[in-house]
């Protein structure tokens, strides 16, 4: 009888594990841009290699990526960005981790407006964000598409008045991520 009980708590805590396991999406190529708009200059910059992970029992979702995985038209550019803006060598990460506000059910297929709630950090800086998007479901695999603001200032992000007016004092970032089912 004690054993049959153990066999059964064993076979119960597995099946809750696996359970919680078929409940995780994960991304490992996922891309974020960004664009500043200005009179004197348009800059912008895309990272393919951003990381991000849903838990769809809980709502929890991580996204993280490295600062130097911004790519640049113009070499130059992405030097500045690197070394005199973002100091990717002491910030190397840029992270979001937070909750979507919404109950949706990721496992049936569908397109569902969300809204995240949680904390980005940048450049060492900490802050509360609210973040709107959309996820799209197709049973087994999501592609979560965001676009949101982001102030340099809010960030301790500072740019030298020499080249103030070519950099916009608000960013404007853009997600697109794919997810699959981690198994």
């Amino acid at each position: 009888m004690k054993r049959l009980f153990i066999v059964t708590l064993l076979m119960s805590t597995m099946a809750v594990f696996h359970t919680a396991q078929a409940q995780l999406y994960q991304a490992q190529n996922g891309e974020i841009s960004f664009f500043s708009k200005t009179p004197l200059e348009n800059i912008e910059a895309v990272s393919k290699t951003v990381n991000s992970i849903i838990n769809s029992a809980t709502n929890e979702i991580a996204v993280q990526m490295r600062i130097t995985s911004f790519v640049f038209p113009n070499k130059l550019m992405q030097e500045h960005f690197n070394e005199n803006y973002l100091e990717s060598e002491k910030y190397p990460m840029a992270s979001f981790k937070g909750k979507i506000k919404e109950a949706v059910d990721l496992k049936k297929a569908g397109t569902y407006p969300v809204t995240a709630s949680g904390t980005a950090t940048i450049h060492g800086v900490s802050k509360p964000i609210e973040i709107k998007g959309t996820i799209v479901s197709d049973g087994s695999q999501l592609q979560l598409n965001s676009q949101f603001d982001i102030r340099l200032q809010d960030y301790q992000i500072d740019i030298p008045k020499i080249v103030f007016a070519k950099i916009a004092e608000v960013i404007e970032v853009k997600s697109k991520i794919q997810f699959g089912q981690m198994k």
